[in-house]
């Protein structure tokens, strides 16, 4: 059904979906702890994705119950005709049978790995989620103390900011007015129709991120009509493809857009069928795990030297450590260079694999062998890590 010919949100009574999507790192789980506390949140359903064998992300989101989803088997962009739409089915048929109290709203959180294109096309295109849900919008987290150089090196963060409604400037706290200004700027040239929002500490009001309106890819750039083409022809051939890299990809000094590729369905699907894997190759995901407690000087002396050898090829680091001497589990989140303050969990999972009080954090980074990153980590520990959960 086109936009044009779809009732107007505010008579529509189907659940409205909002996505929730950034770059690894750009703070969407913190975005996310501030909306839950939040009186329009009630009667909200939370799907979490994660990127990685071990997930993390809904251990650190406060308010744990029914109504959160964990999909775990892969980035959301990849299993979306599986995952995704099973979730979704799973959630109106639950609150059918009133096990779920009042549905009023989902919010999927994606990896930070995730195109948000095969996402948007599934809630519009696959027809039981199409009469039950509509896209409220697509709202972008973009981390402005490393925007820019994301933006110059990875397609994903470029469509995520090129196909949202909303974009939310986080961690301004920590950056300059310079720094601000220039992010702003960049992203504008990516979207310039999307409200920007500036974010510190990750409060943001829900005002800022429901409430878009129906999704409609005809008032953003000529890249986001023909990304969706793609998708179209991908779930009409049923068969898994990549999207092609648009000429939209950012340089780091100045991001700009081409025309995209052909609208129509012939060369889209000729482009689709030549299209490259739908991550970089050179993205991996690993886990380590610490058998016994961690000294936490010695463990913070080797991620250091870790970070100031390879944080140009560390995506993402996040995890639970069991640290000598502290009962509670500390939360570890770094982004290529930068190590994120740290904070504790009020008590360790019950869940596996962390049930087990165990060191685990999940590495996602880009050309880098695990092995290194085992070798120097165990000489600072005093003891070698283990690769798996």
């Amino acid at each position: 059904m086109s936009a044009a010919s779809t009732p107007s949100a505010d008579a529509d009574r189907r659940i409205p979906v909002t996505l929730l999507t950034g770059f690894l790192g750009a703070g969407k789980t913190t975005l996310l702890n501030h909306l839950l506390r939040q009186p329009q949140m009630d009667g909200s359903a939370v799907l979490i994705n994660e990127f990685g064998a071990v997930g993390v992300d809904h251990h650190l989101v406060e308010k744990v119950d029914e109504s959160l989803v964990v999909l775990d088997s892969g980035c959301i962009c990849c299993s979306v005709q599986g995952d995704l739409v099973r979730a979704l089915k799973g959630l109106f048929m639950r609150a059918l049978r009133r096990e779920l109290k009042g549905l009023r709203r989902v919010l999927i959180e994606t990896t930070g790995l995730a195109d948000p294109a095969p996402v948007i096309h599934t809630l519009m295109a696959e027809p039981f989620l199409s009469e039950r849900y509509r896209l409220d919008g697509v709202v972008t987290a973009v981390d402005v103390t490393h925007a820019l150089d994301q933006l110059g090196a990875h397609n994903e963060a470029v469509r995520q900011v090129a196909m949202a409604d909303r974009l939310l400037l986080t961690k301004c706290d920590l950056a300059s007015a310079g720094q601000r200004a220039a992010v702003a700027a960049g992203i504008a040239r990516l979207n310039p129709g999307a409200r920007q929002v500036e974010v510190a500490g990750g409060a943001v009001a829900a005002d800022a991120v429901f409430g878009c309106g129906l999704y409609d890819p005809t008032g953003k750039l000529p890249d986001v009509a023909a990304w969706l083409g793609e998708e179209a022809v991908r779930a009409a051939r049923q068969a898994p493809a990549a999207p092609v890299w648009s000429r939209a990809r950012a340089q780091k000094s100045a991001p700009t857009h081409g025309a995209g590729a052909p609208a129509d369905a012939e060369s889209a699907e000729s482009a689709a069928s030549a299209a490259p894997a739908r991550h970089d190759a050179g993205v991996t995901s690993f886990v380590l795990r610490f058998d016994e407690p961690l000294d936490w000087f010695g463990f913070s002396d080797g991620l250091a030297l870790l970070l100031q050898v390879y944080g140009g090829r560390i995506l993402r680091i996040k995890g639970l450590l069991n640290v000598a001497g502290d009962p509670l589990p500390r939360v570890l989140q770094c982004v290529q260079h930068s190590v994120y303050p740290g904070s504790s969990l009020p008590a360790w999972p019950a869940q596996p694999p962390y049930d087990d009080r165990r060191s685990r954090l999940v590495f996602i980074v880009r050309d880098l062998a695990q092995d290194e990153v085992v070798s120097i980590l165990g000489s600072f520990v005093g003891q070698v890590p283990q690769v798996g959960d």
